[in-house]
C-alpha cells in the first residue's frame, strides 16, 4: 500500500513560484507512473504532470497545456518524493494539487490511471 503525503502549497501573488512536495512510502516513485491533479472548486480533478521511469535513466514526462513551460516534474529518488516546481503562477492555478501513483503507463492524464493518491495541499494564487 502507497502512502502519499504532499507538502508545500500556500498562498502566492501572480507571476511568482512555488514548489509542492510529495513524499511516498509503501513503495518507489521510480517503479510507479507519479502524478500531479489539481482540483478548483466547483470542478473536476484535472491533469497537471506525469513522470515516469524506464530503467534508471530514462524519463518520461507529461504536461497539461496549461501549464507547459511554467511547471517542471521531478523525482528524488534519494529522498522518494516528486516535486512540482511551478512557476509564472496565474490566478487560475488556483487549486487544491493532489500527487498520485500508478502502474498503468498509457493515458496518464486519467485519474483512473492511478490507484494512490495523497490528501492535496492548498495553492491560491492571487491577482
Amino acid at each position: 500500500q502507497v502512502q502519499l503525503v504532499e507538502s508545500g502549497g500556500g498562498l502566492v501573488q501572480a507571476g511568482g513560484s512555488l514548489r509542492v512536495s510529495c513524499a511516498a512510502s509503501g513503495g518507489t516513485v521510480s517503479s510507479y507512473v507519479m502524478g500531479w491533479f489539481r482540483q478548483a472548486p466547483g470542478k473536476e480533478r484535472a491533469f497537471v504532470a506525469a513522470i515516469r521511469w524506464s530503467g534508471t535513466s530514462t524519463i518520461y514526462l507529461n504536461y497539461a497545456d496549461s501549464v507547459k513551460g511554467r511547471f517542471t516534474i521531478s523525482t528524488d529518488n534519494a529522498q522518494n518524493t516528486v516535486n512540482l516546481q511551478m512557476n509564472n503562477l496565474k490566478p487560475e492555478d488556483t487549486a487544491v494539487y493532489y500527487c498520485a501513483a500508478g502502474r498503468r503507463s498509457y493515458s496518464v492524464n486519467d485519474v483512473g490511471a492511478y490507484d494512490y493518491w495523497g490528501q492535496g495541499t492548498q495553492v491560491t494564487v492571487s491577482s
